[in-house]
């Protein structure tokens, strides 16, 4: 996940702080692999940081799931 640079992992509460607080706790809880940074993080830009992540280390490509709010 990309996340908003002002966003504060200490204002998640609740079943979804898990994303965030422990990988290893959200790959157990939710069954699957969940990965976040700050958009500032995304070195190259968000388009580049998503590529760089699909590809796993033996080359081969990992499913990412887009997640984007609709604006009214």
């Amino acid at each position: 996940m990309i996340m908003d640079d002002k966003f504060d992992m200490g204002s998640v509460v609740g079943e979804p702080r898990i994303l965030f607080a422990d990988h290893g706790t959200a790959q157990d809880h939710f069954g699957a692999s969940v990965f976040w940074m700050r958009r500032m993080a995304a070195i190259g830009g968000e388009q580049a940081a998503i590529e760089d992540w699909q590809i796993k280390r033996d080359g081969t490509e990992r499913g990412i799931v887009e997640i984007t709010v609709e604006k009214s």
